[in-house]
């Protein structure tokens, strides 16, 4: 576990430092020079590319939804589901650079997004809610939630009149709400029609095949970090080269820059798997064994609040924030907010699995507290409160917390892995928004009552 800790400590810095020297200036540049352009047609062009090829390869996806195909035995086909959150977040991506150049308030996409997330979960199958939140969490990963949010926070720059703070966060979280209302929408499609069962898509067979391992493990994991990565590195150069025509500038450092991040990202993963994720899914299946719950509701908030200030995305947000606000927020105090958010959200989410309550009900009840918020809390937390939300389901959250609530759901008599078990990703998305903006709006009555008081 210290080794596993060690190679953690060492791949995030390596992973930020090549953020710095490449996808930090390179989004901002490409924002910029679009700008320039003047061509919005381009620009959401360039969004929708970037959000498309950013999903269909993200591991956490496919794995998302391999795992729905099997459990659903057929019904939901996973590369259709892919497809579909894909094509969805290139959409939506397309649709905030377009909110970006007019100026549009943030809070009324998401007010109106949200609102509709909800009536479609109330229709929605129960065999489909949790999977379709989950499916929308997945969406953004360690690598292009700071991407994303160069690109904002560079077009924002680039366009007079508006804000880095207001204006330039908000893509990461309309990459995570649009697959949550498409997958819904595909769940009500599937299981209108009882007897519909693609059974024989679907293989029930076990591979018994013998598991590669030692170097040959460490190789292909290098290669499927590569693949993740180049789709987005594709995109970029096309866009430069081909649509741009203009050359990279500083081409050597932003191509160490991109090692750098391949490689201290698959250290961080590494890491993970020598000295957390085993550990923590053994500790959930002993936990269930205790007389008293006390235990599991304890570990699902630590392992919530530990694996958030670990994340290597909230990290390099926090300090984009830092900047873009010019020391209206602390990166370390949002870091320490949104892991808040995110123990609480996973706790709950655990009660819900212990309880076997309807997901419904806790969904519904969570995103009527954040539209509420929304529109109480200060215009210039909203953005970046809603991409926090988006930030904390990422490389380290994601397996660990899709993992316990699984693990639960299988361990628990009367549940359903597929209606119970899916879900935890969406409660650790739902809480840090509501904490960051909690926090803001207490703040903000803080001030106007010392500005009474003076």
């Amino acid at each position: 576990m210290a080794a596993g800790l060690l190679i953690v400590a060492v791949g995030v810095a390596m992973f930020l430092q090549g953020l710095e020297l490449s996808i930090f200036p390179v989004g901002k540049r490409l924002a910029n020079q679009f700008a320039r352009r003047g061509s919005m047609p381009l620009l959401m062009l360039f969004g929708f590319a970037i959000g498309f090829s950013a999903v269909v390869a993200e591991p956490a996806l496919i794995a998302v939804a391999e795992q729905a195909a099997l459990i659903s035995e057929g019904r939901i086909d996973a590369l259709i589901l892919r497809l579909i959150v894909a094509t969805s977040v290139g959409l939506v991506m397309a649709l905030g650079v377009f909110r970006i150049i007019l100026g549009h308030p943030l809070h009324w996409y998401m007010i109106v997004g949200y609102v509709l997330v909800v009536v479609v979960t109330f229709f929605a199958p129960e065999e489909i809610v949790g999977l379709a939140y989950d499916s929308g969490g997945v969406t953004t990963n360690i690598v292009t939630v700071p991407l994303i949010a160069a690109l904002g926070i560079g077009l924002a720059a680039s366009i007079r009149g508006r804000n880095p703070l207001i204006d330039g966060f908000g893509l990461v979280a309309l990459a995570v709400m649009v697959p949550m209302i498409s997958v819904q929408l595909y769940g009500i499609l599937v299981y209108a029609d009882p007897d519909v069962a693609n059974a024989a898509a679907l293989a029930l067979v076990e591979d018994d095949a013998q598991a590669p391992s030692g170097l040959l493990v460490l190789i292909l994991d290098l290669f499927g970090m590569l693949r993740d990565v180049l789709p987005i590195i594709l995109v970029i150069l096309f866009f430069q080269l081909v649509v741009l025509r203009r050359p990279l500038a500083s081409p050597v450092k932003v191509g160490a820059g991109f090692v750098l991040v391949i490689v201290g990202l698959y250290a961080f993963v590494v890491g993970l798997k020598l000295g957390l994720f085993p550990i923590g899914q053994s500790m959930a299946e002993q936990l269930v064994t205790f007389d008293s719950w006390l235990w599991v509701y304890l570990f699902a908030f630590c392992i919530g609040f530990a694996t958030t200030m670990a994340e290597p995305a909230l990290i390099a947000v926090g300090q984009q924030a830092e900047e873009a606000a010019a020391g209206k927020i602390q990166g370390n105090v949002i870091r320490i907010l949104v892991a808040l958010g995110v123990a609480i959200g996973i706790t709950i989410g655990v009660h819900r699995i212990i309880t076997g309550d309807s997901i419904h009900y806790y969904i519904i009840g969570g995103y009527v507290l954040v539209i509420l918020l929304t529109a109480l809390a200060p215009r210039y937390i909203v953005a970046l409160a809603f991409d926090l939300g988006g930030v904390t389901t990422s490389e380290v959250t994601v397996p660990l917390v899709t993992a316990l609530g699984i693990g639960l759901a299988s361990q628990i008599e009367g549940r359903s892995v597929l209606i119970d078990g899916f879900g935890l990703i969406a409660f650790a998305s739902i809480f840090p928004i509501v904490t960051v903006m909690v926090y803001a709006i207490l703040m903000e009555r803080v001030a106007q009552r010392g500005g009474k008081t003076t």
